[in-house]
């Protein structure tokens, strides 16, 4: 699969430090800094996300005649960019943290629309991409009228997902998603700012506007309002997830719903990935989590996200708690014991048997509740912060990837009788157990929907 993401590139560079006095000129903060780090923004950060995916990605943008542009660069490795020429500098946002607190942001070469001089080998990338990510910061990349008409030639042949700007260019005509939050499709459409019921009244308008095939109105915390022509609205909410900076989060969705869209899923189906990996996204640390090691592979069947929040909560000094079942008719003794798990660590993950392995531990007739909706029952736990599904008949390896601080069992188990301890062994985890709920079970609940039905 080859995804082409094209728009305007910003450098974003966090400057972190201490403040713990304030000047003796002004009742300011005086940051006593500590470090500084360039970062792809925008376009480049779309690229970012994808190639830590695995994706072959292609970077179209444009770039300044700057220092800044250069710096950009070097913060695009492994990436494949094919730039064009801005007439004007490149943009810079510099963040100053103190203490993880936001203190103020200095932008530099944001001035508006510039002119960029676009060459074949821009196009060529839009007509060789399987899909494309129009990520639209204002600067002027998808003005460019040779770019609009060449992404609109692919529109109807392969997924366009449009992320939109209040200072850009309107998406071209038949773009298969467009992704404005809140607050861009009120500014867009003209409607009022409001709740969800003006969210809607926005897509609605934007969409026949625009012509797109749907639109998606991002929603923060409250997840997203899917919108087609002639269809109901969908609403998809999203995991509750405390996120001190959610920077990252929009285009974390739009590069994930292009993925999902380019292997065929449906448009609402690719909308909830997009949701899903955007709330992990904020749980692993947000942009800070880019700054980890790319996660392994994943494990065959994984749910995304597991690792990344794993290894973002251990980066923080923090404790990983993970458990492992097939939670199948999920009941009060597993959801007692899920919450005692969480209050243990800062992160809980759940281990889920995949259906096939449920089968050959169960029998044919199991599992009564499918993977899919297991996983969407689990994820509807506050305590519960991602899921990783398992092929094997136990998680063993499922722990040798995640290296939990702690695994949790209910009280009715012993480490001699886990498979799993040997694993936490080696990776220096421990198993402890919570109290167990009698008279509570999956099979007794089947047995009991079996006599009534």
């Amino acid at each position: 699969m080859r995804v082409t993401v094209i728009g305007d590139c910003l450098l974003d560079v966090d400057v972190t430090g201490a403040a713990v006095r304030l000047s003796p000129d002004a009742p300011v903060p005086v940051v006593d800094i500590t470090g500084s780090a360039d970062r792809a923004g925008g376009a480049g950060l779309v690229a970012t996300m994808l190639a830590r995916d695995g994706v072959d990605v292609t970077l179209v943008t444009a770039l300044g005649r700057d220092a800044a542009a250069q710096r950009l660069r070097d913060a695009l490795p492994g990436i494949h960019l094919v730039e064009a020429q801005l007439a004007g500098p490149t943009s810079v946002k510099t963040r100053i943290r103190a203490d993880g607190h936001a203190i103020a942001r200095l932008d530099e070469g944001g001035g508006g629309v510039a002119p960029v001089d676009v060459d074949p080998a821009q196009l060529d990338a839009i007509e060789r991409a399987d899909a494309v990510v129009a990520s639209d910061y204002g600067r002027g990349m998808l003005a460019n009228e040779l770019v609009r008409a060449a992404i609109e030639r692919r529109a109807g042949a392969i997924p366009i997902v449009w992320d939109p700007h209040v200072r850009g260019a309107a998406p071209v005509g038949g773009v298969t998603l467009a992704t404005p939050n809140r607050s861009e499709a009120a500014a867009l459409s003209g409607a009022p700012l409001g709740g969800l019921g003006e969210a809607i009244d926005a897509a609605r308008i934007l969409g026949a506007r625009w012509r797109a095939e749907t639109i998606a109105v991002t929603l923060g915390g409250d997840g997203a309002v899917v919108c087609a022509d002639g269809a109901l609205p969908v609403v998809i909410p999203a995991q509750h997830v405390s996120a001190a900076d959610p920077c990252g989060a929009g285009d974390r969705l739009a590069a994930s719903a292009a993925v999902a869209l380019a292997t065929g899923e449906e448009v609402r189906d690719a909308v909830r990935r997009g949701v899903y990996d955007a709330s992990a996204f904020l749980r692993a640390g947000g942009v800070a989590s880019l700054e980890l090691p790319a996660p392994p592979a994943p494990i065959p069947g994984h749910a995304a996200g597991a690792v990344a929040v794993a290894a973002h909560t251990r980066a923080a000094g923090g404790t990983v708690v993970a458990t492992g079942g097939c939670f199948d008719l999920l009941h009060a003794g597993h959801v007692r014991t899920l919450q005692a798990a969480r209050s243990l660590g800062d992160c809980l993950i759940v281990c889920l048997n995949s259906d096939e392995s449920v089968r050959r531990l169960k029998g044919p007739a199991r599992p009564i509740i499918s993977e899919a909706d297991r996983i969407d029952l689990l994820l509807a736990l506050e305590c519960v912060d991602a899921v990783l599904v398992f092929d094997e008949d136990t998680p063993t390896e499922a722990v040798r990837r995640l290296r939990p601080d702690l695994w949790v069992k209910g009280g009715d188990y012993r480490a001699d009788d886990l498979p799993e301890t040997l694993a936490l062994a080696e990776t220096g985890g421990r198993v402890v157990t919570v109290p167990h709920h009698p008279a509570r079970s999956t099979s007794a609940l089947a047995a009991a929907l079996a006599a009534v039905s």
